[in-house]
């Protein structure tokens, strides 16, 4: 397992995410749908919000929104590392790849961010539980 997180992606993986990317709104819409069917199962729900409210921040930098992004965009992808209905192992690929990013920008997600993911995850039926 702890090899799948050392090989680079693939090339459908890239070409996903490249496509992704140039499908922003998409990419938001697929990412509340997915989040909402998959709620609180999510072990990192609260940094993966952060981080999406945090390219919702017209403060943030591009290359900060951009990283995040593509992030997110993997965590929608169908093209996944480990499919995530594998119990416990299925998001292990999204949480790697979503905490790499949060590292490489976590001075630019604040903790204002961190409070709408919060907020959002307290929302009566925002998530499935």
């Amino acid at each position: 397992m702890a090899e799948r997180f050392t090989k680079p992606f693939t090339k459908a993986e890239m070409e996903a995410m490249r496509r992704a990317l140039d499908d922003e709104p998409g990419v938001r819409r697929d990412f509340w749908a997915k989040l909402k069917r998959l709620g609180r199962r999510i072990p990192f729900a609260e940094d993966l919000l952060a981080a999406y409210f945090c390219t919702l921040d017209p403060a943030t930098p591009n290359r900060v929104r951009l990283i995040l992004l593509g992030a997110i965009a993997y965590f929608v992808l169908p093209v996944d590392g480990v499919p995530d209905f594998l119990p416990l192992l299925g998001f292990a690929d999204d949480a790697a790849l979503l905490m790499a990013a949060i590292t490489q920008v976590a001075g630019s997600i604040s903790e204002s961010h961190r409070e709408q993911a919060r907020a959002a995850l307290q929302e009566d039926g925002a998530l499935t539980a």
